[in-house]
């Protein structure tokens, strides 16, 4: 644990170098986000430094490579993954900033470049034998899917990268929940000697700096450049270490996010009305009058509170 320990540290103060370097970058870059016209109470926002994921995520590589080196190879595909993800999203931050507009990457483009990072980790997956699936509460029940794995991971990581995304809405929103679900997993996976555990305390650490500057009122944003790495991570130290079903039991806030925006989107198609005020659901709530603080700390309570429950009878 005292190495668990010493690898958050140093990616947390990393991290904080980073982000603090950063940011007066990014504004004399004009690397300011642009917000959507609809969502009427982030007005104000406008204007601030995005793309803050580029700080954080390389801390966690960076941080990570000096604790593992490269003798891992499971460790070594996560790092080259979230660093995929980490570009794709600062493809899409850069065209937003460089056409000044809400959108940069088209989204059939995204999930291209999502697709074919996915499609090598699933393949690893199943030439490594990762294929073994843990069952939560089960005593250390697992179950072995073969081939299945590869349609299992595409889909996982395609769902975790995107929730993530969508739950990137407001100040620490997604910093927090996912500073509780790597500390969870982190946890788990230290429990059984898994290597990947330490990658999973350098992420908290990460991020865990990278919310100082992030709570409301944010004073930089993660962007995509974060929000898609973040995913891959989460993904990842899920997924390479078997606990694949752990992630919509631990992450149940991300699920939320993403499935709300699905039911929104077919409801209102066939109907012409909504479900909810503003989806994803985290808007919702906000437009019923909950603050941006008392959100993302229900959000991150809820995931650790799940989380203690999954580590206490896993």
């Amino acid at each position: 644990m005292k190495e668990y320990l010493i690898a958050l540290l140093a990616a947390f103060f990393a991290s904080l170098l980073l982000t603090a370097c950063l940011m007066p970058l990014l504004r004399r870059l004009k690397a300011g986000q642009y917000i959507l016209g609809y969502v009427k109470e982030h007005k104000g926002k406008s204007g601030t430094p995005t793309m803050g994921g580029l700080a954080f995520i390389t801390s966690v590589i960076v941080v990570s490579i000096v604790f593992y080196g490269f003798s891992d190879k499971t460790v070594n595909l996560t790092l080259i993954t979230v660093a995929g993800f980490m570009i794709v999203g600062f493809l899409d931050d850069f065209l937003k900033i460089y056409r000044k507009e809400n959108e940069g990457l088209k989204p059939y483009q995204k999930i291209i470049f999502q697709l074919a990072i996915a499609v090598v980790a699933a393949v690893y997956c199943y030439l490594n034998q990762i294929t073994r699936i843990n069952v939560p509460f089960g005593g250390g029940l697992s179950f072995d899917i073969y081939w299945g794995i590869i349609p299992l991971v595409l889909f996982v990581f395609l769902a975790s990268v995107n929730c993530v995304n969508l739950t990137d809405g407001l100040d620490g929103l997604a910093g927090g929940t996912s500073v509780a679900y790597l500390l969870s997993v982190g946890i788990i996976l230290a429990s059984g000697g898994n290597p990947m555990a330490k990658i999973c305390f350098i992420g908290v650490g990460a991020l865990a700096a990278f919310l100082l500057f992030n709570v409301n009122r944010a004073a930089i944003f993660m962007g995509d450049t974060g929000s898609l790495a973040l995913g891959g991570l989460i993904a990842c130290v899920t997924v390479f270490t078997g606990n694949t079903l752990y992630l919509p039991i631990i992450g149940i806030t991300f699920v939320f996010s993403g499935i709300s925006v699905i039911v929104q989107v077919i409801y209102y198609k066939r109907t012409g009305r909504r479900v909810f005020l503003m989806a994803p659901l985290h808007h919702h709530f906000q437009m019923k009058g909950h603050t941006e603080c008392k959100i993302s700390y229900a959000y991150a309570l809820i995931t650790a509170i799940i989380g203690i429950i999954c580590i206490i009878f896993m």
